[in-house]
């Protein structure tokens, strides 16, 4: 037990409570220069001392002992982690259970279905759900060198006459440029398809480009090709 401590305690609980040491010297039938001392660390007072101090400030034997008050736990906030954390074994579980009914996935490559582009990319699915991927799109042609100010990339599928746009991506930058720098920058992600493999089939999803310079509007469309069938 470190006394000095124990008597920079002592003197913080009583100036807390707006105690002189005489005031707290009689209180315990002691002399103020016996105070005095436990407070400098030379001397301390007797173990039934200690404990009646004890009782009467409210803190615990330990914390007299070492000259500190333990960090008091809030109650308050105790329901609320209970909550937090009947909610993170939930959300966990949620995330165990949909991996287990999802770890069925087959993956189909895509790739473009047009001599003058280079695609790389990927159609991921299961029983209930499909998700589309494509990563690199590559103009190969090597004759359109002009630089628009407008272009936009589509992806969609296409039934008969009817198209339904997937997703687009726009270029956005003051300067101009080929449709070749704009395509090395196009990606598509999208999770939760709402289709499932089986409806798929060969020329029924598209990549169309759309570039325009005043005037001139240049348009592309290229249909994308599954390396096999996952009709059922």
């Amino acid at each position: 037990m470190n006394q000095e401590k124990f008597g920079k305690f002592i003197k913080e609980l009583r100036q807390k409570h707006g105690l002189t040491q005489k005031e707290f010297a009689d209180k315990y039938y002691v002399t103020y220069q016996a105070v005095s001392k436990w407070e400098n660390g030379k001397n301390m007072p007797d173990s039934a001392l200690i404990k009646k101090i004890s009782e009467d400030f409210n803190v615990s034997l330990e914390e007299l002992y070492n000259g500190e008050l333990k960090p008091k736990k809030n109650k308050k906030h105790l329901p609320i982690i209970i909550i937090a954390i009947i909610i993170f074994i939930i959300i966990i579980g949620i995330i165990i259970l949909k991996n287990l009914t999802n770890n069925d996935f087959q993956f189909k490559t895509l790739s473009a279905n047009c001599p003058n582009f280079t695609i790389s990319g990927s159609l991921a699915y299961n029983n209930q759900k499909s998700a589309i991927y494509i990563s690199n799109i590559e103009y190969c042609g090597g004759d359109d060198t002009e630089k628009y100010q407008n272009i936009e990339c589509i992806l969609y599928e296409k039934n008969e006459t009817k198209e339904n746009v997937i997703s687009t991506y726009k270029y956005q930058k003051e300067e101009k440029t080929t449709i070749e720098n704009f395509l090395k920058e196009v990606s598509f992600t999208i999770d939760n398809y709402e289709k499932t493999c089986k409806v798929y089939k060969d020329n029924t999803i598209f990549l169309k480009v759309i570039a325009s310079l005043n005037n001139k509007k240049t348009t592309y469309e290229i249909p994308l090709k599954l390396d096999k069938s996952c009709q059922k």
